[in-house]
Order: structure tokens, then C-alpha cells, then sequence
């Protein structure tokens, strides 16, 4: 039997496209729990599949040309899997992480530090290392309370090269355990950009516009220049 990714990656390129049905049909047993509309012309649904280790979340992203990015992350936080359609990546995290990401150690106290690999067909071993910090600042976006992070993280080539590096702000969902982008600056070999997305509605099942695959915020302004290969890495939500 198929696992969840590859039922994915069956289902959803055929939706990448401005002809993307109105709502997003996820795979045959997965089940969706948030819909999240953001500030940068993307919206995200996060959902769990059969099948999956427990704890497991699985989120996919759509803009006005369809699917943008779909990937896993385990009751950490840590990226378990993670697909870039448009530039046919796939990267999965490499066993035993020198440092693991750890929602738990940023919820208790305040803090987490991570050192961890993914490998890719494509691309090879990339290593990304970096920080999570509370702020204690809180935010409340569309009745969600949401607590405000400042993040760093690298991301090294096999060769030690650093490919590029972002810092921002997130927000983490204490009870749903998930992170959400914020606003982030990267540097990387064509220079800098920034780019902004934070969520702007949550949508929960039964409610308008959930699993819908029709961004609502910011696509009419200019989107963000970011290279095609990092375009959706280095928005650090730990996916």
C-alpha cells in the first residue's frame, strides 16, 4: 500500500495550476483539522493521515498556481518529510540528529536550539542549525492566541557552503503544537529579501472557506522575489 506521501504526490500536482478546484480533496484516509489564510497570498491546510506515527502532522500550501509545498512534521516539530513540487525536491530528515528540534524544550523553557541533516535525491545532505526563542509577547489573530518566537537558522551545503540564512519572528499554536510563519529576511548568494506570513484567518471544519484552495490576502501585491530552490525552505515553520 501507498504511504500517505506518495498518495500525495499522486493526488496533488495535477492541482498546480490557476484551474485548481475550489476545494482541496485530500487523500483517502487524512483528515483535515485547520485551514490557515496568510498575509503572502498562501493558504495552508493542516491535516493527519492513517497510517502516519503518532503525533505526526501533515500540512499542504497552495497560491494562485496551485500546490506549493507539502511536507510532514513529527510531535516535535521536526521536518519529517518536505516536498517542493515546482522544483521536484524532496528532502526527508536524516537519523539521529545531532541536536532535535524539540516543541517541548521551547514551550517549557523558553528556548530551543537544534543541529539536525535532510537528505534529498536531488540536492544531496543539507544541515540546518539554528534557535527558537519565546519572546513572551502574545498575539491574538482571528481569536487564536498565539505566542510570538524570534528564529535563526542556516542551512550548509555537503561542502560546508552556506546556501543561506534567515531570521525573523514566528508564532508557535501551544495547543495544536504547530509553529506559523511570521515576518523573515534571507540571505542567500542572490542577495536579501523579506517577506511576510503571518496568518491572517483560521478556519476550522464546517466553517467558510475550509480547504479551500483560493488564497485570499496579498496576492495582489508584489510577491516575494525569493530564488525558486529556496523559495519555500527558508520560511522556517518547522516544515
Amino acid at each position: 500500500m501507498k504511504t500517505p506521501i506518495a498518495l500525495l504526490l499522486c493526488a496533488w500536482p495535477a492541482m498546480a495550476s490557476a484551474q485548481a478546484p475550489r476545494e482541496v480533496a485530500l487523500p483517502e484516509g487524512c483528515a483535515a483539522a485547520l485551514t490557515v489564510q496568510t498575509a503572502n497570498c498562501t493558504v495552508s491546510h493542516h491535516f493527519t493521515c492513517e497510517g502516519d506515527p503518532e503525533g505526526w502532522r501533515r500540512r499542504v500550501d497552495l497560491d494562485l498556481d496551485g500546490v506549493s509545498y507539502f511536507g510532514a512534521i513529527d510531535a516535535e516539530t521536526q521536518w519529517v518529510e518536505s516536498v517542493y513540487p515546482r522544483a521536484d525536491r524532496r528532502e526527508a530528515l536524516a537519523p539521529d540528529p545531532a541536536d532535535p528540534a524539540s516543541f517541548t524544550e521551547l514551550s517549557e523553557t523558553g528556548a530551543d536550539s537544534f543541529d539536525f541533516t535532510t537528505l534529498s535525491d536531488q540536492v544531496g545532505e543539507t544541515r540546518y542549525v539554528g534557535f527558537d526563542s519565546l519572546t513572551g509577547e502574545t498575539v491574538t489573530i482571528d481569536g487564536v492566541e498565539l505566542e510570538q518566537t524570534d528564529y535563526e537558522v542556516r542551512a550548509t551545503g555537503e561542502d560546508g557552503e552556506v546556501l543561506w540564512v534567515s531570521r525573523g519572528t514566528e508564532f508557535i499554536d501551544r495547543a495544536r503544537r504547530i509553529f506559523l510563519s511570521g515576518t523573515s529576511e534571507v540571505t542567500g548568494p542572490e542577495g536579501s529579501f523579506t517577506s511576510n506570513d503571518t496568518p491572517i484567518e483560521f478556519i476550522l471544519p464546517g466553517e467558510p472557506g475550509f480547504l479551500s484552495s483560493n488564497p485570499k490576502h496579498g496576492c495582489g501585491a508584489t510577491m516575494s522575489s525569493a530564488p525558486a530552490p529556496i523559495a519555500k525552505e527558508i520560511f522556517h515553520d518547522h516544515l
